[in-house]
């Protein structure tokens, strides 16, 4: 656990009603650019949610954090990217001390077991996603979307969690029925795609 990190304004949980649909996007967005926006844009429509929330992120266990802003600088940025009001931005996982992503999917469920969550990641984050810790409570506990990322597709799909979790897998028609199904279940959406990166975004302006 982290020290808990509470700034009024940037770490309160966004508000939200009894059978919600949410969409749970979770990142350094360091910075947020239009690749996020088009996710969140394609799983908004195609899983028909009420709401996404933009969760950033402390840091990821699994990079290398130094030089990474503040939360409050990345939190601000993005809502100032954000134009659709049904995306909220928060922190909220400091002001918990939550390092991993299961304690975020923990809380929620458990605080609000009333609102159907979706975790939504990018196809890159399934190749990885083996080496998350508590990956397979994490899919036993809340439907997953994966969306496309250009040249992830082949790695993602022939990766460990894939494979394990190949027979709660939902064919890409029914992306409606996500958020309502049981857990475990996840879906791989094929669409729109961006090349656009964040590492590369912070390369190019250190070359400027």
């Amino acid at each position: 656990m982290r020290p808990p990190l509470r700034i009024p304004g940037i770490t309160e949980i966004p508000p939200s009603a009894p059978g919600m649909r949410i969409g749970l996007f979770g990142g350094s967005f360091n910075p947020m650019h239009d690749g996020h926006r088009l996710v969140m844009e394609e799983t908004l429509r195609r899983l028909e949610l009420h709401a996404l929330w933009v969760l950033v992120t402390p840091g990821n266990p699994l990079k290398d954090n130094s030089g990474l802003p503040s939360l409050e600088s990345r939190v601000r940025a993005a809502r100032a990217f954000v134009t659709d009001p049904r995306i909220r931005v928060t922190g909220f996982e400091a002001a918990k001390g939550f390092s991993y992503s299961w304690q975020t999917i923990d809380f929620l469920t458990t605080t609000v077991p009333d609102r159907r969550f979706v975790w939504i990641m990018g196809a890159d984050s399934l190749a990885d996603f083996h080496r998350w810790q508590r990956w397979r409570d994490m899919a036993a506990k809340i439907p997953i979307a994966v969306y496309v990322r250009p040249g992830a597709a082949r790695r993602a799909l022939a990766s460990r969690a894939a494979a394990t979790l190949d027979y709660a897998q939902l064919d890409e028609t029914d992306a409606a029925l996500l958020a309502r199904c049981q857990a475990p279940a996840w879906i791989y959406l094929q669409g729109r795609q961006s090349t656009l990166s964040s590492t590369a975004i912070r390369a190019s302006r250190n070359l400027r």
